[in-house]
């Protein structure tokens, strides 16, 4: 296809004459069947409203075509109307608009659903087996034209995957405004998505899928990274400070779960990850983000023996059933030193998770067609799985619960995962690592993405951001050395181990003050041509301020706010009219529908002066509402950030705690007993 080719396509949006009907492609990564769950009634309505995108004389077709879709895979996705051109980012200056901003999003659109970079590219789904970007190709197509009308005093609201329409508005209000699964709280269980995404009026848009800023499986590498390492130090025996020859275990190389073996190579360890789906583990072999797979435990246990024996640094995939490996480690009394999971158990029942026993494909056809037999061979295999941890725990491994919900759901399968108190036995890696270390601290995961699509701008970003954080530690107080020695190591290695998967993109750990002078360095070097097209930046809603999750980034707020989401919702309306280019909020993520808030950002640069402006002022809010929160929750750490930030920010004025001592609380409960 031709670039006007490509760009008459998107300016058409839904065509007024239909394409031909595609056929299933089988050598792609397709979402599972989802169960039955719509009564005979729901399904006309379903129907109803997936033929509303189109003209009635289109509608005796589709309406056979859509019913038979929501037969056979219990949604809708119209596959005919997946576009005939490759799906990727391209570069800014080959989309069809009328403003820098939107073909900016629209190269971050394509970017989510890049085969190379989704996960049920055909389903429009990018990561964690639900995390969509659309609901359907008709939503997509609109989306994309509307964004190549668009102009700067226009705004594109997103409606759960749905283009509700173009807005006027100004300059500096948002190009986009995205909303994903903001239902009434009461209507937010499993079930409550399932139906409704059935009935295509609400979707999951985890953190980066459905606000288009998924970056692949490099999104995750580095904050796995950084909670490996920090793991292993919490093994270290006196004098240690080597990571080789440590065993890591855990599970998932599916979506951002990929990530595990990159990180488990670049931390120095030997990593074993578990993946039921064989194409899953096929692409991640083939991308090079792990270096063996291994299909037998037998064949498996003696090189995972070997490598450790070596201190080698090696990554092995085991292609089968995470509990099944958990089992033979613990019977065969191998020490391990770190051990975690990374399946979707924020979705448990529809992919998430895959019961010991069961094939792949046995259990695909369980949970669409038995979903209650499915639930409880689920539960059974969680039960099973803490048993074996649990036995390696007793012999000194650390592990860790990473966001997932692994916790919550074995918890909720009666597995022994409680302790002293009925808290759980491990745990969050946001209690023990990330949040007292980073997140407290206003550290999270700045990423950007070059639109040009140029290697040589991406490594003059690298460069740019490692001579600013290695500038900001001279002054550096100590709390937050590590930190920035961490990150410095990471940049100057990002380069090296190939982490670019899709868009030419690169994330880092910095504070306000990092991403603020990085942010500026950028944007002097779009003026003067050091970098030849905009860069658009952004963030992981796993951060210091965007998300209000109680089992995973606020786990270690104890002042009983955890199960609040206040600072998610500020976080999304101040970024709002501080200059992002687009804002989204969510229901769901990493932890699963209902039991999450998250909000995301992205923000396009351009050289400009306003852009310098919008960095300044969004940058410093996206971060300090966050730590503003976390010091009121009486959090040490934060108290000292805001009051550092306070000192180096005028106008800036944030309420702080008083902290009460614990006998003057005893003496008080005491009388009045």
């Amino acid at each position: 296809m031709t670039r006007e080719e490509f760009q008459n396509d998107i300016r058409a949006g839904i065509p007024d004459r239909l394409p031909a009907a595609k056929p299933y492609d089988k050598q792609v990564n397709h979402a599972p069947r989802r169960k039955e769950i719509l009564t005979e009634e729901e399904r006309a309505l379903a129907l109803k409203n997936a033929l509303r995108y189109f003209p009635a004389k289109h509608h005796a077709a589709l309406a056979k075509e859509f019913a038979e879709e929501l037969r056979r895979y219990g949604r809708i996705y119209m596959y005919r109307l997946r576009p005939d051109y490759e799906m990727h980012a391209r570069p800014i200056d080959e989309y069809p608009a009328r403003c820098r901003q939107a073909a900016a999003i629209m190269l971050m659109i394509q970017n989510n659903l890049d085969p190379r970079v989704a996960q049920h590219p055909h389903e429009l789904i990018t990561y964690g087996g639900n995390g969509a970007v659309f609901q359907n190709w008709a939503q997509y197509r609109l989306a994309m034209q509307y964004l190549s009308e668009m102009t700067d005093r226009q705004t594109l609201v997103m409606y759960s995957g749905h283009p509700l329409g173009l807005f006027p508005s100004s300059p500096d209000a948002p190009r986009v405004v995205v909303t994903n699964g903001m239902v009434i709280p009461n209507y937010s269980s499993p079930d409550d998505w399932e139906r409704m995404n059935a009935l295509g009026v609400s979707q999951y848009g985890q953190m980066t899928a459905g606000s288009y800023m998924y970056i692949g499986p490099q999104g995750i590498v580095h904050g796995t990274t950084i909670t490996v390492m920090n793991a292993a130090r919490k093994r270290f025996t006196a004098g240690r400070t080597d990571t080789r020859g440590m065993l890591f275990v855990t599970s998932g190389l599916g979506g951002m779960s990929g990530a595990q073996p990159k990180a488990g190579n670049i931390s120095g360890v030997v990593s074993v990850v578990a993946e039921i789906n064989p194409k899953a583990a096929r692409k991640r072999y083939e991308q090079g983000w792990v270096d063996e797979l291994h299909e037998a435990l037998d064949e498996l246990i003696p090189r995972i023996r070997q490598a450790v024996k070596a201190k080698e640094v090696v990554s092995l995939a085991y292609v089968g059933n995470v509990v099944d490996l958990w089992e033979r480690l613990a019977a065969e009394e191998i020490p391990v030193d770190l051990g975690s999971d990374q399946t979707s158990l924020h979705n448990p029942w529809a992919g998430g998770y895959y019961p010991v026993g069961l094939s792949y494909e046995a259990s695909n056809k369980m949970m669409a067609e038995e979903p209650g037999r499915f639930r409880e061979c689920v539960q059974e295999s969680l039960r099973r799985q803490v048993d074996a941890i649990n036995k390696l725990t007793d012999r000194g491994m650390y592990f860790f619960d990473y966001g997932n919900a692994f916790l919550l759901e074995a918890s909720r399968a009666g597995a022994a995962v409680t302790g002293e108190g009925g808290r759980f036995r491990y745990p969050s890696y946001v209690q023990d690592i990330m949040g007292p270390m980073f997140f407290d601290y206003g550290f999270g995961p700045f990423r950007w993405v070059c639109t040009s699509g140029r290697t040589e701008d991406l490594e003059t970003t690298d460069r740019l951001a490692a001579e600013v954080l290695e500038e900001i530690r001279k002054t550096a107080p100590d709390d937050i050395r590590g930190q920035l020695d961490d990150n410095i190591h990471w940049i100057r290695e990002a380069g090296r181990n190939k982490l670019v998967v899709g868009s030419q993109a690169r994330i880092l750990y910095a504070d306000c003050e990092g991403r603020t002078k990085i942010a500026q360095a950028f944007n002097r070097a779009i003026a003067d041509g050091r970098i030849t097209a905009p860069v658009v930046l952004g963030r992981d809603h796993h951060d210091v301020s965007g998300t209000d999750s109680p089992y995973r980034e606020t786990s270690n707020i104890y002042d009983g706010s955890n199960l609040t989401a206040d600072m998610a919702v500020q976080n999304v309306i101040g970024d709002a009219f501080r200059g992002a280019t687009w804002v989204s909020i969510h229901n769901g993520g990493g932890v699963g529908w209902g039991e999450v808030i998250n909000g995301g950002f992205g923000m396009v640069i351009d050289g400009s002066d306003e852009s310098d402006r919008h960095i300044r002022e969004m940058l410093l809010w996206d971060v300090n509402n966050g730590i503003a929160r976390r010091s009121w929750a009486r959090n040490e750490g934060a108290v000292e950030a805001i009051r550092r930030e306070m000192e180096r920010t005028p106008g800036l004025r944030v309420t702080l705690p008083s902290f009460a001592d614990d006998e003057v609380i005893r003496n008080a409960l005491n009388d009045n007993d």
